[in-house]
């Protein structure tokens, strides 16, 4: 069972190194704007993270539902090192991750707002304008009154 840990450990602090990695590359990606790429590079990410959570869920199935750390410590020291220092890397990989994915939606939001922006300004700028703005000797005419100007009243 041990080898079994070890190894699922080892496996999920690498794949958090691959992720930051990944989630970086999609940081300069965004700052680029090459949807495309961004496109394809979200689904690697996806698989990755599926990948994560099958590993942790394989962890806690042999473990029987037991914790990683609870584990280490039935342990002779030289077998539960190992086993801490991957648990300490994954969760500093998982902090780290989340970091940057938190930076990727912040700028991901800030280019939505911004093209949201630009097509409403260019979309105002294209739109024609009112139709009462002119009248037809081609001046500018008021909007006209919905209530009588001169006689206002009941009868």
């Amino acid at each position: 069972m041990y080898q079994t840990v070890y190894g699922s450990l080892s496996r999920q602090s690498r794949a958090l190194a691959v992720l930051r990695d990944l989630l970086e590359e999609e940081y300069r990606l965004l700052l680029s704007r090459d949807m495309n790429a961004i496109a394809s590079l979200e689904f690697s990410v996806h698989e990755l993270i599926r990948q994560i959570a099958a590993e942790k869920n394989f962890v806690s199935a042999a473990l029987h539902g037991g914790m990683v750390m609870d584990y280490a410590a039935m342990l002779p020291e030289e077998q539960a090192l190992p086993l801490r220092e991957f648990f300490q890397n994954i969760d500093d990989g998982e902090q780290a991750v989340s970091r940057q994915a938190s930076r990727n939606a912040q700028l991901s939001l800030a280019l939505l707002e911004q093209s949201t922006r630009n097509l409403r300004a260019l979309t105002d700028m294209a739109m024609p304008p009112k139709a009462h703005t002119y009248g037809k000797k081609g001046g500018m005419s008021f909007l006209p009154r919905p209530e009588a100007a001169l006689i206002s009243g009941r009868l």
